[in-house]
């Protein structure tokens, strides 16, 4: 009788997985050497959130100042007169800023919801200075890279301020077309600043242009 051996393949752990992910995400900017990535994955904070999860909300306090974002997709949105009011969408490769500085000792005004579920790293000053000391060459790089990523955030924040619902549409069709596939249309709507009927109007439009 012949037996028959089945290997048995060992789960990925959350800390594993994460590392593997953020060191995808850094291959292009930074090398690490097997010391370092033995440190990162023991070091480095993070934390999954089943879809529908309100990771952050209005008048919460926090100690992390950034979720970067591993997997997933996560909202940020605010509530005014009872009204969602969706300013951002966040995937994979993405910061998202929790507290800042000059935020700190006070609550949080927004709320970030996580449309799919959602690994991220977690980022706060003490962590970051620990492993600055231990690799100080890393510090230079990753503080370029943070500049770089708020420029990138102002320019589109003041884009989406100066245009129009159409032009906020059409932005998120060139610049974001996958998030079509991951947002309910009602949250995009929100983000453009319409509701839902208007926003199936816009699409149309730019449809009868398009095969016009």
């Amino acid at each position: 009788m012949t037996k028959s051996y089945h290997t048995v393949q060992k789960k990925e752990s959350l800390q594993d997985k994460a590392t593997r992910l953020l060191l995808e995400f850094t291959k292009d900017i930074i090398t690490f050497t097997t010391q370092e990535e033995s440190v990162l994955r023991e070091t480095i904070k993070v934390k999954s959130f089943p879809k529908g999860t309100l990771a952050i909300e209005e008048g919460e306090f926090s100690n992390i100042e950034c979720y970067f974002v591993l997997k997933g997709c996560m909202r940020k949105f605010y509530l005014i007169d009872g009204e969602e009011k969706t300013t951002g969408f966040y995937t994979e490769g993405q910061p998202v800023n929790i507290t800042t500085s000059q935020q700190k000792n006070m609550p949080c005004g927004f709320y970030l919801e996580c449309l799919e579920e959602t690994l991220v790293m977690l980022g706060d000053a003490e962590g970051e200075a620990n492993f600055f000391a231990q690799f100080p060459r890393f510090e230079s790089i990753c503080r370029k890279q943070s500049e770089e990523m708020v420029g990138e955030l102002e320019q589109a924040m003041a884009q989406y301020i100066i245009s129009s619902p159409e032009q906020r549409y059409l932005s998120l069709l060139k610049n974001r077309p996958e998030l079509l596939a991951r947002v309910p249309q009602y949250h995009l709507a929100s983000y453009v600043g319409v509701k839902p009927e208007s926003l199936s109007r816009i699409r149309k439009r730019i449809l009868q242009r398009r095969n016009s």
